[in-house]
């Protein structure tokens, strides 16, 4: 009788555990949806390590974009007003470190939605533990071509871009030199340790009319280009094409000048931060052109002015590229969250698959079968520093 006892107790025990796994692996699928009247959004940052001023840039548009939801009463989700609250972590532009945050962000804070990280690396690292979770990431910088696919061709269902891939501005670059520049001949000077780098060399090579005379490679984080200066200054080329980020392309531009090397240096959306200034110098930085996802100079619709006065106001500095495209993916969320009339992540994910002629500060984004914005590439040019002109390319 008491063995019976036992093992009833056990079996109820048994029903009783897993009845709670049941519901706990419900609930997991179905991913996270807010609490109470606040929505919760997550923020995987660079905010410091080679990335942070990308990062840095992220933060102040999401901030931005937050604060002035919530002063304007917050997103209308069934009925009644919603207010976002935003949880930020530093990956310390480090893969497994994004990766960790992702986890913490979609397991512990129940974040709705994710923004960030930035660069294309950290994305492919904490896409993972966002697809475990049912969570939407957002990336304002990742431009990798696979990052939205999976390996069999399918898009990843929960991540998500509010910039074009490096495909799209690679062919606008060469299309740009070879038809608006009248450039014949390129000379390419990219980094070879990173994929940013050499997806934009295959999308240029594979559009550009031209001929492209020679292809040369550093490693990121060099510091003294001139041996592979002094062997492209003895090549006859129209322009020379530097696919990688700032914190290169900005010595690149300077020890080219110095050399003596005057022809356009080019580039993409890597160029797109006054540290490239700072480092080249402002003499130095003329004749630069580079790709870009906004611009001041050739504003998308009536939103802009207000964006720029806004984040002047607010941060005592000028908008750039990566706080605008931060910026919009805030309201791209807020959007998807109304048009689903639901905070839940799922939900939110589908929302994002849906959007169209979404007015953002970056431009009109149609979100593609790949989970890529349809919009039109800036291309800005750089004149002692300054930007001298932008010019938009559909």
């Amino acid at each position: 009788m008491k063995k019976s006892k036992i093992a009833i107790l056990a079996a109820s025990a048994l029903m009783l555990a897993a009845t709670f796994t049941g519901c706990a692996n419900k609930a997991a699928s179905e991913g996270n949806s807010a609490s109470g009247n606040t929505i919760t959004i997550g923020g995987n940052f660079e905010l410091s390590g080679s990335a942070a001023a990308y990062g840095s840039a992220m933060q102040r548009g999401v901030k931005l974009a937050v604060n002035e939801i919530n002063k304007n009463g917050g997103v209308k989700v069934d009925g009644k007003k919603m207010k976002l609250k935003l949880v930020t972590k530093d990956n310390k532009s480090d893969n497994s470190q994004a990766a960790s945050i992702a986890t913490n962000l979609t397991t512990q804070t129940k974040a709705s939605a994710v923004i960030g990280p930035i660069t294309s690396g950290a994305g492919l690292a904490a896409l993972p533990n966002m697809t475990k979770a049912k969570v939407p990431l957002i990336t304002p910088g990742g431009t990798q071509d696979s990052l939205t696919l999976q390996k069999n061709g399918k898009v990843q269902p929960y991540m998500f871009r509010s910039c074009f891939e490096d495909s799209f501005q690679g062919e606008a670059l060469a299309r740009y030199i070879y038809n608006n520049m009248n450039l014949n001949r390129v000379a390419i000077l990219g980094d070879k340790s990173t994929d940013y780098a050499q997806g934009l060399i295959k999308a240029f090579k594979k559009e550009y009319k031209g001929k492209v005379v020679v292809t040369e490679y550093y490693q990121s984080g060099d510091k003294d280009f001139n041996t592979l200066l002094t062997k492209l200054k003895g090549k006859e080329f129209d322009a020379l094409f530097v696919p990688g980020y700032y914190s290169e392309a900005g010595l690149i531009v300077r020890q080219a000048r110095e050399m003596g090397i005057t022809q356009p240096i080019v580039g993409a959306d890597g160029f797109a931060d006054p540290k490239l200034i700072k480092i080249a110098g402002k003499k130095n930085a003329s004749n630069i052109y580079y790709t870009t996802h906004f611009d001041a100079k050739a504003p998308a619709n009536d939103k802009v002015g207000k964006y720029l006065k806004l984040y002047k106001d607010t941060y005592g500095d000028d908008a750039g590229t990566f706080d605008a495209l931060s910026y919009d993916a805030v309201y791209m969320i807020k959007q998807a969250i109304e048009d689903q009339d639901s905070t839940n992540s799922v939900k939110i994910a589908k929302g994002l698959a849906k959007l169209k002629n979404f007015e953002g500060v970056t431009g009109s984004i149609t979100i593609d079968k790949d989970h890529n914005p349809q919009k039109p590439v800036i291309i800005t040019k750089l004149e002692n520093g300054v930007e001298a002109e932008a010019t938009a390319v559909k």
